[in-house]
C-alpha cells in the first residue's frame, strides 16, 4: 500500500511540475491580449528625429565573424542612425574573410581579434567593450551582424536605456525566408510567442524579460562591469540572469524592432536551433534554480517573475513535456491509482492549447494559417532527435551559424 501511495504522490508531482511553464505561458498570454491590436513598429513616423534629438550618446558594438555577406548593409544601416558623437564598432573575430575591410569601407570602426582557443560571441563582446572603455558613452548597444534596426530604434534604447538606468531589450523577430517552408512558417510563429508574446505579457504586468542577444542597450557604467568573457550557446540568457541578480532586470521595449531571417538551407538552421535550444536548456538548468532560491529568499516578485519564464523550455519541448505527463497520467489510471493526474494532464494540455490558440489569433496569423497549425504535431515529433541530443551529445561550444 505505501509503495501504490508513493507512486501515485510521484504521478501527481510529475503532472504539478509539467504544468507549471503552461500556467506561465498562458498567463503571459493572457497579461498580453489588450495589447493585441499593437502593430509593429514604425518608428519614423512615431519618433520625431529619428528619436536621437533627446538620446543620450551611444556606441553600438557589432560582433562579426565571417559576416562578409551582411556586414556592410548591416552597417549601412546602422550608421544612419547615429550622430558624430556616437560610435558603431565591428568587432571582426577570428575572420578569415573579407569581413573586417567591408565593414570599414560602410564607416565602422573595426578592430580585429584572433584566438583561436577563446572562441564566442561572448568574447568579441568584451575585446570591443575594452577598446571602447576608453571611449565612454552614455549607453551602450549590441546589434548582432545580420540583424536590421528599424530606423529610430537605436536612439529610443539609448533614451529608455539612460532615463530607467536599466538593461533595455529591444522586440526581436526572426522572419521566415522567402518562399518559406512550413517547419520555418511554424518556426516563425514559434519565435514570435516566445520573443514578442510572452515578454509583452510580463511587460504589461510591470515585470522583467529575458536578454535576447541583439537589440540589447545597457547604461554605461553598467556595461562596464559586465562579465561578457565566455563561451555560453546563449550568452544573452546568461547576462541577464546576472544583471537581475544585480538588482537591475532587462526591461522590454516592443516599440523598437529589430529583425533578421532564418537561415535559407536546412543543415544551417538545424544548427542554429541546435545552438540555441542546447543554450537554453543548459540555462535553465544551471540557472533557473538560482533565481528562484534568491526570489525566495529576497521575496522578490520581478526574480520570481524571470524566474518562471526562464524556466519555460522551448514550444517542442513543452509540447513533448505535456504529452509524456498524459501519458503516465493515463498509465497510473489504467493501473488503478487514479483518474485526478490523468484529468489535471488533460485540463492542462487543453489550456495549452487555447494559450497558443489565442496567441496564434492576436499575433501569428499573417506568418502562419491554421492548416499549418494542424502539423505541429509533426513538427514536435521532428524536433525529438535534437532534445535527445541534449541528453546524449550536447552541444557545448559555440558554432557561427551559416547565413547561406
Amino acid at each position: 500500500m505505501m509503495v501504490i501511495t508513493l507512486i501515485a504522490v510521484v504521478l501527481w508531482l510529475v503532472v504539478l511540475l509539467a504544468a507549471v511553464p503552461v500556467l506561465v505561458v498562458w498567463l503571459q498570454v493572457c497579461l498580453a491580449w489588450p495589447s493585441r491590436h499593437q502593430v509593429l513598429p514604425a518608428l519614423p513616423h512615431a519618433v520625431p528625429d529619428d528619436g536621437l534629438s533627446e538620446a543620450p550618446s551611444f556606441a553600438v558594438l557589432v560582433p562579426a565573424h565571417n559576416e562578409e555577406a551582411v556586414i556592410a548593409d548591416t552597417v549601412r544601416q546602422l550608421m544612419k542612425q547615429l550622430r558624430p558623437t556616437d560610435t558603431l564598432l565591428v568587432v571582426a573575430d577570428n575572420c578569415t574573410d573579407a569581413t573586417a575591410r567591408l565593414a570599414g569601407e560602410a564607416g565602422a570602426t573595426v578592430v580585429e581579434r584572433s584566438d583561436a582557443l577563446r572562441r564566442g560571441k561572448g568574447y568579441a563582446l568584451d575585446h570591443g567593450m575594452r577598446w571602447l572603455a576608453a571611449r565612454p558613452h552614455a549607453v551602450l548597444i549590441i546589434v548582432d551582424a545580420d540583424c536590421r534596426v528599424e530606423p529610430g530604434g537605436l536612439g529610443q534604447l539609448a533614451a529608455k536605456a539612460h532615463a530607467v538606468d536599466r538593461p533595455v531589450q529591444a522586440l526581436y523577430l526572426m522572419h521566415a525566408p522567402p518562399s518559406p517552408t512550413l517547419k520555418q512558417r511554424v518556426a516563425a510563429f514559434a519565435w514570435r510567442l516566445k520573443n514578442w508574446v510572452r515578454p509583452l505579457g510580463w511587460h504589461n504586468a510591470g515585470w522583467p524579460c529575458q536578454l535576447m542577444g541583439t537589440g540589447m542597450a545597457f547604461p554605461w557604467a553598467m556595461a562596464q562591469n559586465m562579465a561578457l568573457a565566455n563561451a555560453e550557446l546563449v550568452e544573452d540568457m546568461k547576462l541577464g540572469v546576472d544583471l537581475a541578480l544585480a538588482g537591475t532586470p532587462p526591461l522590454f521595449c516592443p516599440q523598437v524592432l529589430v529583425h533578421s531571417h532564418f537561415p535559407t538551407s536546412e543543415q544551417a538552421t538545424q544548427g542554429q536551433r541546435k545552438r540555441w535550444e542546447h543554450g537554453h536548456l543548459g540555462v535553465i538548468a544551471s540557472q533557473a534554480p538560482r533565481l528562484l532560491a534568491q526570489a525566495w529568499r529576497r521575496r522578490d516578485a520581478r526574480l520570481w517573475a524571470m524566474a518562471l519564464d526562464l524556466s519555460v523550455p522551448p514550444l517542442a519541448l513543452l509540447v513533448l513535456l505535456q504529452l509524456a505527463a498524459l501519458g503516465l497520467a493515463g498509465m497510473g489510471a489504467w493501473l488503478g491509482l487514479g483518474s485526478g493526474p490523468l484529468e489535471a494532464a488533460i485540463g492542462c494540455l487543453a489550456m495549452f492549447a487555447m494559450a497558443v490558440g489565442a496567441a496564434w489569433w492576436g499575433w501569428g496569423r499573417s506568418v502562419v494559417s491554421a492548416r499549418d497549425l494542424l502539423t505541429v504535431p509533426w513538427y514536435v515529433l521532428g524536433k525529438l532527435p535534437l532534445y535527445l541530443g541534449y541528453v546524449f551529445k550536447r552541444q557545448k561550444e559555440w558554432v557561427r551559424t551559416d547565413r547561406k
